[in-house]
């Protein structure tokens, strides 16, 4: 079917214009970050066809077929999502405050981790990223491509007047299975590895006694393959995977999986907790 001018639009017309409004709006949030890594193939295509659609626009060529339209509009609203973020748009984590201390832990699906320590009282904010990895820029894409090295991790700013790295270290290792390697539960690769990234001799050294005090003490059914990693460049994650569990709670991952880590925190924790969460 061909869409001749002065016909009503193609079907999905208003959709793809609301699309390229709204990534237009977006801040640069990791949106653009993978636009030297759009297949040279895609984006050729992309902008012949927009080519043939300023001709249709300007009268030269007189018809169009519907789902070209369609589909030049949305290429059109892809390219104009990571053109209009991509300057400057490497998200790294912040300094922290000077009243802050930062801790970097990796322990499955960063959904979890992330849940649980934004209930813990003294930490102030946690944001999950990706770290450990040789590829500069990483998207969850290709994270989970499990080519890139780096691993689902979060990031704590805390209160050190009120919570030591111990104390987080504690919850981290109740929260989590530190036994399976690169796995937790049906989640596996090495992007779900158990690993406390350090930030200094003082972390790296009550990490490895508090690890030698768990090993030694036969809590868990196998030894602990919890890796110490030194802390590299730390990349936040998209935008959709901050807060996760608190925006979306009925989620099928969050109730078959988050939900009781948050639970086992609420119980083994209780005197941790903030007395602002539910």
């Amino acid at each position: 079917m061909m869409w001749r001018s002065g016909e009503s639009p193609p079907p999905g017309w208003d959709f793809a214009c609301d699309g390229i409004q709204t990534q237009r709006r977006k801040s640069g949030f990791r949106i653009g970050r993978s636009i030297d890594r759009l297949e040279p193939r895609t984006i050729g295509f992309v902008m012949l066809k927009m080519n043939d659609f300023l001709r249709y626009a300007a009268g030269i060529q007189p018809q169009m077929n519907r789902r070209a339209a369609t589909a030049i509009v949305g290429g059109i609203a892809l390219l104009c999502s990571v053109a209009t973020a991509y300057p400057g748009d490497e998200s790294v984590s912040e300094k922290p405050k000077p009243d802050e201390a930062v801790a970097t832990l990796a322990g499955g699906c960063f959904w979890c981790t992330e849940a649980v320590f934004e209930r813990m009282e003294g930490v102030h904010d946690v944001v999950s990223g990706y770290i450990g990895g040789r590829e500069p820029n990483p998207t969850y894409e290709m994270v989970c491509s499990k080519m890139t090295g780096h691993a689902e991790a979060v990031e704590i700013h805390y209160d050190p007047a009120k919570v030591k790295f111990e104390e987080l270290l504690q919850v981290f290792f109740k929260t989590h299975d530190p036994t399976t390697l690169n796995r937790q539960g049906a989640d596996a690769g090495p992007q779900y590895r158990s690993s406390i990234f350090f930030h200094n001799d003082d972390q790296k050294q009550i990490a490895e006694s508090y690890i030698a005090q768990l090993d030694a003490s036969g809590k868990f059914p196998g030894p602990i393959v919890t890796k110490l990693e030194e802390a590299t460049k730390f990349y936040v994650a998209e935008e959709y995977h901050q807060d996760y569990y608190r925006l979306n709670p009925n989620a099928g991952y969050c109730q078959a999986v988050v939900r009781s880590k948050v639970e086992k925190f609420d119980r083994e924790f209780a005197d941790k907790r903030k007395a602002s969460v539910k």
